[in-house]
């Protein structure tokens, strides 16, 4: 078996062309490919290697860096005078993506440092895969959401035709798609006042991602507009004197279209319809400031 300057496990094994031809690339960008392996759960072909870290970089669909968090785990780095941990990296256009690591990839650029460890995977496309399996640091809603985005627009660029039904996994759940789009236009948005609605009425779209990217614009649009008059709803409650952090989540909940009592769920637009015609109809003379922090109080999960 020929070998190029790294270890094959298993030895009796040819690695596929793939897997060679990335070894030799990682040596051509000035790195060093250390060892080419099958993985111990789906026994696909990996390589751990050192990577030149000016060709590292993060990709460019996942959620902006965490400047808190990037601070502690370099400290923790410093600390240790070691790098332990390596990222996660494919190949594309010349450099290579990190669609897990990127806090352990901003440390070592911080520190410069010339090589990064990583574990290179020859299939680009598992960077989508990766990137909905992220739990270097726990998202929250408008990080996944944006990460969401992201990804569908860089599949929308690369000319994707298949159906956005088909990155269920990637994606993990329909109303991100829709709530990333929102957070874009505004970086504010009351994400998780309007999740537990969207969560429930949005769903994936049975149709190519170009075409289904326009209906998620225009859902966008509905839900931007019942926020638009939500806020107004919040305002009047204001000049009455009532004034609570749950408020926006309480009158969401008195407007919503949906019942626990309800066999079916409407459909997206029906729902946004009915949400919307709530709001303009929302009597704020009738709320007292009692009834926000009592539903406040309820909707705190019981201690376990």
């Amino acid at each position: 078996m020929a070998r190029i300057g790294f270890t094959v496990h298993p030895e009796d094994e040819e690695p596929p062309a793939e897997a060679l031809e990335l070894s030799a690339a990682i040596e051509a960008d000035g790195g060093a490919a250390l060892a080419l392996y099958r993985e111990p759960v789906g026994g696909h072909w990996q390589i751990f290697a050192l990577l030149p870290a000016a060709k590292v970089q993060a990709t460019p669909y996942q959620r902006d860096l965490s400047k808190a968090h990037a601070e502690r785990l370099l400290k923790v780095i410093k600390k240790l005078d070691r790098f332990i941990d390596p990222v996660v990296a494919v190949r594309a256009d010349g450099v290579y993506w990190v669609p897990n690591g990127n806090h352990r990839r901003h440390c070592l650029e911080k520190l410069k440092a010339r090589l990064v460890p990583a574990i290179v995977i020859p299939e680009t496309e598992v960077a989508f895969q990766i990137l909905a399996l992220n739990t270097e640091k726990a998202h929250n809603l408008k990080e996944k959401s944006l990460e969401v985005i992201r990804m569908y627009r860089g599949l929308l660029e690369k000319g994707d035709r298949r159906d956005e039904e088909s990155f269920a996994f990637q994606f993990e759940e329909p109303h991100f798609i829709t709530l990333g789009l929102l957070y874009e236009a505004n970086a504010r948005f009351a994400g998780g006042a309007f999740a537990p609605l969207l969560r429930r009425v949005d769903k994936f779209l049975k149709a190519p991602l170009k075409s289904s990217y326009g209906v998620r614009e225009e859902r966008a649009a509905k839900v931007a507009r019942a926020d638009e008059i939500l806020k107004d709803v919040v305002t009047r409650l204001k000049r009455r004197g009532i004034s609570h952090p749950f408020v926006k989540n309480f009158v969401l909940a008195r407007c919503s279209p949906l019942s626990r009592a309800r066999k079916t769920v409407p459909g997206f637009d029906q729902a946004l319809d009915r949400l919307t015609a709530s709001l303009e109809g929302f009597d704020v003379g009738r709320i007292r400031q009692e009834d926000i922090a009592r539903s406040a109080v309820m909707a705190i999960p019981p201690a376990s």
